[in-house]
């Protein structure tokens, strides 16, 4: 429980910084509605937490980010995928 809240606490967070930012630069991104946090936010978050548990996450070859139909960055889910 406690891995999963810190998950959700830090998109919480990312999510408000993404908000913060974009409304300081005026670019208009985010008119006053609800939103679906952004899939390279979510996976910004996952990279943090693997990082501080000392794991490490391997590149995509080209074949494979082919294969799948994902950016070889990511992120690695369609936008229609829900979490």
């Amino acid at each position: 429980p406690s891995y999963v809240m810190s998950s959700s606490f830090a998109n919480q967070t990312i999510a408000q910084i993404e908000l913060w930012t974009e409304s300081q630069k005026g670019s208009g991104k985010y008119p006053v509605g609800v939103y679906v946090l952004p899939k390279h936010l979510d996976e910004k978050v996952a990279r943090l937490q693997l990082k501080k548990l000392n794991a490490q996450l391997t590149e995509l070859t080209d074949a494979q980010a082919r294969y799948i139909g994902v950016p070889k960055a990511g992120p690695y889910k369609a936008d229609h995928y829900r979490y």
